[in-house]
């Protein structure tokens, strides 16, 4: 069997996300593209072997030839494509974030449920094994109880023209980077959805964040605490650290380790390094999204963990005294 992938839009993020692994996958094939421009994306097509072209992305769905649609639009569209690709029978993967918040999220969640497509959010780093390998060092018990999670990613958009700070595509740091810190908190904190505490946001203009902090209190009692940025004092900072009653964990760069990684544990009087595949996250992804569409093998970024993430990011905002996302 195989899995032909349609992309919606000529996203600077494709070629890394799905067209570059799925040259490298015996099962996936990139068969369609579409975009706004139809210029743009024939140029975008010849540049990466992708066969057909469409002149929308309403054509795009209808190709009997498109099994799967990667949804990478601006996150204000996220949600409305996703529910025209399952309307139209297609299996989606869906750009973080899942929508612009979480009532859209719920919508979304609710049409996937009711088909037999898989909807996958494409949290890259969440099927790396540096992320399955910190979930289960905190599920093991070998920190002991859980008391603190610090998650962090900040990195420099300077270019303030970047649909990333345009609100009516729903946009800010804590949409784009933030997302992840979010996602990071929840996975790495023991797999628990915390409640807000309180939120502090550095402004690009009245409704749109460059930066965040948020401190997080989780069901269990431990306390947790996300920093995200795309422009503010902290340029590059992508990490994770647990802190339990015996011991702690820190890894630097858990979003991206194909770069980079480093995975240190602490128990005691005892410490060591852990070193994982240099294959990117990407070709991952990719991996589980072709194994739940081809052999319905269960996702760990489904609609309903969306759902949660969604949660936490507007209750952020709210904390943040700025408007919860709306969809586009």
């Amino acid at each position: 069997m195989s899995l032909r992938i349609g992309i919606l839009g000529a996203a600077r993020i494709a070629p890394t996300a799905l067209i570059k692994p799925a040259s490298s996958h015996p099962g996936v094939s990139v068969a369609a593209i579409a975009a706004r421009s139809p210029e743009r994306a024939q140029a975008f097509a010849t540049r990466h072997g992708i066969p057909a072209v469409h002149s929308s992305y309403e054509a795009l769905l209808a190709d009997p030839d498109v099994d799967a649609v990667y949804n990478p639009l601006p996150n204000g569209l996220h949600g409305r494509w996703t529910r025209a690709a399952l309307a139209a029978g297609k299996h989606v993967l869906c750009e973080k974030p899942f929508t612009a918040n979480a009532a859209e999220a719920r919508e979304v969640a609710a049409v996937a449920a009711a088909s037999d497509r898989v909807v996958m959010e494409a949290f890259h780093y969440r099927y790396h094994p540096l992320a399955l390998r910190i979930e289960e060092i905190v599920a093991s018990g070998e920190l002991g109880d859980l008391q603190r999670v610090e998650t962090a990613l900040c990195f420099p958009l300077p270019k303030f023209s970047d649909i990333r700070y345009n609100y009516e595509l729903a946009g800010g740091a804590t949409m784009d980077a933030g997302c992840y810190a979010v996602h990071m908190a929840r996975v790495f904190g023991g797999g628990e959805t915390p409640s807000v505490v309180s939120a502090s946001a550095k402004l690009r203009d009245a409704r749109i964040d460059r930066a965040m902090t948020a401190e997080l209190r989780f069901p269990s009692g431990h306390t947790g605490r996300i920093q995200c940025s795309m422009w503010s004092s902290s340029l590059l900072k992508i990490s994770a650290k647990v802190t339990g009653s015996r011991g702690s964990l820190s890894a630097l760069n858990p979003v991206g380790p194909q770069a980079f990684h480093r995975l240190s544990v602490r128990v005691g009087e005892h410490r060591r390094t852990e070193k994982f595949p240099r294959r990117a996250s990407y070709a991952y992804q990719l991996d589980a999204f072709a194994a739940a569409v081809l052999n319905g093998t269960p996702v760990k970024t489904s609609p309903e963990d969306a759902i949660e993430t969604m949660t936490v990011i507007d209750e952020i905002y709210r904390a943040a005294n700025l408007p919860v996302r709306e969809p586009s």
